[in-house]
């Protein structure tokens, strides 16, 4: 796990995949101005693992929301695939999110009545592919994470830890270039968290799938090839001690 510079920039000089300079986003409630996030500059290259903590408010998941394409900024600037998301139509971002992007929610939003296999075939539904080849893009899924035994159990006959394995196979049944996590652990214990964490590992390692990652858990950012704290809506040096507290 390497160390985050302050301002928050990928290394190694690869054209980073996400660009955001000045990205602020303000809400206005009764007679005040909440900023989640503010002046926030970011680089995230190709194939990196990016871990966000901070404390509850902070601005990790309107990060997260943003790079999504489900929020748009208040101002500054904010490319995703050399796309500047400000200036996409609402027909448009549809599509964008299609082709870049994987969302992996802490408790699943898995659909209760429908099976694994159904659930995971739900992205592809807004594509203009064949039965035959949903099937397939859903099996590989499947067999990637390790369910295509449980293709036919229904999430109420699923652990948690399987219920996440199904919603990460969701998100990357379309083949996006990002998968955007909101603490995919949170609700899971060590055994199935270890499991999941290792799953997102190999997405990047093995399949060069960019991830940003928002968590509370150290062990879980231990993964991740850098780790980046927000306070306040703004990116602030990263505490070696977390690393401390993942190996413990």
């Amino acid at each position: 796990m390497t160390q985050a510079p302050i301002n928050g920039q990928a290394e190694g000089g690869l054209e980073p995949i996400i660009r955001c300079r000045g990205l602020t986003r303000t809400y206005i409630k009764g007679d005040n101005t909440i900023t989640p996030l503010a002046e926030l500059d970011l680089d995230v290259a190709r194939g990196e693992f990016i871990a966000l903590m901070g404390p509850s408010g902070s601005g990790k998941t309107t990060l997260l929301n943003l790079v999504a394409g489900i929020d748009k900024p208040t101002s500054g600037s904010l490319r995703v695939g050399g796309v500047e998301l400000a200036d996409v139509s609402p027909s448009r971002l549809a599509a964008f999110r299609s082709e870049y992007i994987g969302y992996v929610f802490q408790l699943y939003n898995l659909v209760p009545v429908l099976t694994a296999y159904e659930n995971v075939e739900l992205p592809l539904l807004l594509h203009r592919l064949s039965g035959r080849e949903r099937h397939q893009r859903v099996a590989t899924a499947l067999q990637l994470v390790g369910l295509a035994d449980r293709h036919d159990h229904f999430p109420r006959q699923l652990s948690g830890g399987q219920e996440q394995r199904v919603a990460i196979a969701r998100a990357i049944v379309t083949d996006p270039r990002i998968i955007v996590a909101d603490e995919p652990t949170g609700d899971l214990d060590k055994e199935s968290a270890a499991a999941v964490m290792a799953l997102l590992e190999q997405l990047t390692a093995e399949m060069g799938k960019t991830i940003v990652m928002v968590t509370h858990d150290p062990k879980s950012a231990a993964h991740a090839s850098r780790v980046l704290h927000l306070e306040k809506g703004r990116l602030v040096v990263q505490d070696e001690r977390f690393a401390t507290l993942a190996g413990a």
